[in-house]
């Protein structure tokens, strides 16, 4: 059996190491391979050319883009709009289906849930790509209201980071950082939030997980803010994905 994960650059992934170390501890016959592609139109061909594939995972920047080559897509990943696993069911005659799934929002829920205090009522999501959007979802079903930040104008439902002043930020009490500023090997940025707005009401959470202390969050422990990493996040999504592909 094969699995494997889809993105580029893939340089900064967990997951190759992980479910290697999983099969051999568990003495499953499987590998796993990273396919790193520059674009997404080489997706279909790494599902062909691997016949014994039985699901990927997705990151960085394919998320999203992925869901057009897709077969079907399960309601979590319908409603999120983004993917980050594949389910590659073999049929009869070679027929291939290709299920989207995401496992990034049970990862993020049940990692968040045990640190929020009751005056978290508001979010902030730092970024709009496909994490942003897990992230978003998950907020939501434990019922906190998150509102997206992006560099640029998006709508009425986004702030831009020069919008986000005292008010606002007293009243968002979570900020997630989705984005990949403060990841190895740039770990001298992070994002442009005012990091002396922060106290410690605030809980900020990175879904960045190398290094295991980003700039974002110590400069949010400096102002007494509770701080965690996405490497909690990245180990539950990882159970889950393993669970939709054996299903």
């Amino acid at each position: 059996m094969k699995y494997g994960l889809i993105g580029y650059p893939l340089g900064h992934s967990f997951s190759r190491g992980y479910f290697n170390e999983k099969f051999k501890a568990e003495g499953i016959d499987a590998e796993y391979l990273n396919f790193e592609i520059p674009t997404i139109d080489d997706f279909i061909e790494v599902v062909e050319s691997n016949p014994d594939l039985k699901g990927l995972n997705v990151t960085i920047p394919y998320k999203e883009q992925v869901i057009n080559y897709l077969d079907e897509l399960a309601p979590d990943a319908r409603q999120i709009g983004a993917v980050n696993v594949i389910q590659i069911i073999r049929q009869p005659k070679g027929k291939v289906k290709l299920v989207g799934h995401n496992s990034d929002v049970i990862g993020f829920t049940q990692s968040i849930e045990p640190l929020l205090k009751p005056h978290h009522h508001k979010a902030l999501v730092l970024g709009t790509g496909g994490a942003s959007k897990a992230v978003f979802h998950g907020l939501k079903s434990l019922g906190i209201e998150p509102t997206y930040v992006s560099r640029t104008p998006k709508g009425p439902s986004y702030l831009t980071y020069s919008q986000l002043t005292p008010e606002v930020m007293a009243e968002h009490t979570v900020i997630v950082n989705t984005t990949p500023l403060g990841m190895y090997p740039k770990t001298d940025t992070c994002p442009d939030i005012p990091y002396d707005l922060l106290t410690a009401d605030h809980l900020l959470y990175d879904v960045v997980y190398n290094p295991d202390e980003t700039l974002f969050m110590k400069r949010g422990q400096a102002q007494g803010a509770t701080v965690k990493n996405g490497l909690e996040m990245l180990l539950l999504q990882a159970f889950a994905a393993w669970e939709i592909w054996n299903r």
